[in-house]
């Protein structure tokens, strides 16, 4: 007699039961471990307390140079955009006519010499009769006056020598300074100084070179505090150090000292203008750049803790940092921050020397998580 088979819908649940209680051994939810973030306690040292402007350089020296007498061009002896020196010929306006003139005023004045000479041993000669009653005084008076008008005359024709020398000179134009000149502004043969001084070109002189820049007031009253600290007047100023970086120049690689501060607070923009001299050798920086300016505050160093740059985040409440508390859980400070110090940045207030500030794995950060801290050191430089 055969057996009944199990029906086939009976071993198929069967299965299906077994399937799923193995399955539910195997799949139990199991938290991921804590992320890994590296932390440090933040950089302690001395720094210099700076602070930073925004500046624009200009030229030590600019000059654009004029046609002061009528002619033609007749020389242009530099090349454009050249560095040249105090003294040397740039332009040459035609000097012919001037050098005839002053030719002219050079005979005019060896003419009223010799016209006095005579003039002067007829007044003594005279004035020998008059003393003896051979001669009139009237014949005296005359002889006086006609030495007298010929002095005159020849002090008023040396006068003209004197201006057509000035006038020839002029046909020479030359660097008042040593700088750069720019493009020439007239051509060769034009004629100029017709109805006035003409524009021949401009020259800059750059080295040195100024960055000025305006301080605020409650900045003025901090440096002014820094220098009474140090035993320095306004007298000086000059000792004050600066440092300058334009704006593709990592930290501040130009040094300089101030020169000038004016002598009252805009009362408009409550900013006191400043001034500061570079030597700008060599001629990196240029008459028209923006420049970053870092002004000592103090004359002595203090002591500040430092963080990453890198470590400092912003939100609408502000900068902040993370930090890992002693049950590892991420909390966020707020914190205020100070100036830069090449990678790291001082922190002013929000932060203890005994806190893990996060510096590396931010992606993996979320305020009030666990992590797992990994120490790790901050260079410091």
């Amino acid at each position: 007699m055969r057996r009944d088979r199990p029906p086939i819908a009976a071993v198929l649940v069967g299965a299906a039961v077994l399937l799923l209680a193995d399955c539910g051994e195997q799949n139990s939810f199991k938290p991921p471990p804590p992320p890994e973030v590296g932390v440090s306690h933040p950089v302690s040292r001395s720094v210099m307390p700076y602070m930073e402007e925004t500046g624009n350089v200009t030229a030590f020296n600019s000059v654009v140079l004029q046609a002061r007498v009528q002619g033609f061009i007749q020389k242009i002896a530099y090349q454009d955009g050249a560095e040249v020196k105090a003294g040397q010929q740039l332009f040459v306006i035609e000097p012919a006519p001037f050098q005839a003139k002053y030719q002219q005023a050079q005979a005019a004045v060896a003419s009223a010499q010799a016209q006095l000479v005579q003039s002067e041993a007829e007044y003594r000669r005279q004035s020998s009769l008059g003393t003896r009653d051979f001669a009139s005084q009237a014949t005296v008076d005359q002889a006086r006056a006609k030495r007298d008008s010929d002095q005159a005359n020849l002090a008023s024709q040396q006068a003209g020598l004197v201006l057509a020398g000035i006038n020839l000179g002029y046909t020479s134009v030359t660097a008042p300074f040593d700088g750069v000149v720019s493009a020439h502004l007239v051509s060769m043969g034009e004629l100029v100084g017709v109805s006035g001084p003409t524009k021949l070109a401009t020259i800059v002189q750059i080295s040195p070179i100024y960055v000025n820049f305006t301080v605020s007031e409650p900045d003025v009253q901090r440096i002014r505090q820094g220098m009474a600290k140090a035993g320095l007047t306004l007298a000086e100023i000059g000792k004050i150090e600066v440092e300058i970086g334009l704006a593709a120049e990592p930290g501040f690689p130009h040094r300089g000292v101030i020169d000038y501060v004016a002598p009252n607070v805009d009362p408009g923009t409550g900013t006191l203008a400043v001034r500061a001299v570079l030597e700008n050798k060599p001629e990196v920086l240029l008459p028209g750049y923006f420049a970053r300016v870092r002004v000592p505050i103090d004359r002595a160093p203090r002591t500040a803790m430092l963080v990453p740059a890198s470590a400092i985040g912003s939100s609408q409440a502000g900068t902040y940092v993370l930090v890992v508390d002693k049950d590892n859980v991420v909390q966020q400070h707020p914190v205020q921050v100070g100036q830069v110090e090449g990678p790291l940045r001082v922190i002013e207030t929000g932060l203890q020397a005994e806190d893990q500030v996060v510096v590396s794995g931010f992606a993996r950060v979320v305020p009030g998580e666990k992590v797992a801290p990994k120490p790790t050191t901050i260079p410091d430089s």
